[in-house]
């Protein structure tokens, strides 16, 4: 047993917490959230699957319709008509970019807005490779238009990658903090 008059005065009745504890609990935390992104993005296109046989929309709003559609392809349908190599070509480079992000996620973990960032496209990247792997082709439902301007249909997993990629672009993009005194780096 310690002896208590030995210890530090801050650390009396305390209990000192690793830094390598602390780091995994962030560490869990933000794949957490790359989980519940997931769990959303899924639970999503289970609904609109009961909701709607394919090809049908329902209009929800003046831009906005619901839609059932499959993409074996990629962003903005790229090689939806390749003949079907493309199916394993993005499980294996979705699975790869996914480890990939869970390592930058890991070694950025005591920071804010890249983990939140990474965990975004992670939880994008894994509901969508879910899709790939299961139904062959990624499931889109959400389809915006105006007048008769029409973007592609997407899904959830995709708003998170886009919405992770654009937090990531503003943290490039943002003037660097300079702590206290401390010259700007050129």
């Amino acid at each position: 047993m310690a002896n208590r008059a030995a210890m530090p005065e801050g650390a009396r009745g305390s209990v000192a917490i690793p830094a390598a504890v602390g780091s995994s609990r962030r560490l869990l935390r933000w794949l957490g959230l790359a989980v519940l992104v997931v769990l959303l993005d899924q639970a999503s296109k289970l609904w609109i699957a009961a909701l709607l046989p394919y090809g049908r929309s329902i209009r929800v709003g003046p831009i906005l319709d619901l839609v059932l559609v499959y993409n074996p392809g990629a962003a903005f349908s790229f090689l939806s008509d390749a003949g079907g190599w493309q199916r394993w070509f993005f499980i294996v480079l979705a699975a790869g970019v996914s480890v990939w992000i869970v390592a930058l996620i890991r070694r950025h973990a005591r920071e804010f807005l890249l983990p939140l960032a990474l965990s975004l496209i992670l939880g994008g990247a894994v509901g969508n490779l879910i899709d790939r792997v299961v139904v062959g082709a990624v499931v889109d439902f959400l389809y915006f238009h105006l007048g008769s301007h029409y973007w592609p249909a997407f899904n959830v997993a995709d708003s998170a990658i886009t919405v992770g990629v654009a937090l990531m672009l503003w943290q490039q993009l943002r003037p660097a903090r300079c702590g206290a005194g401390a010259a700007p780096q050129p």
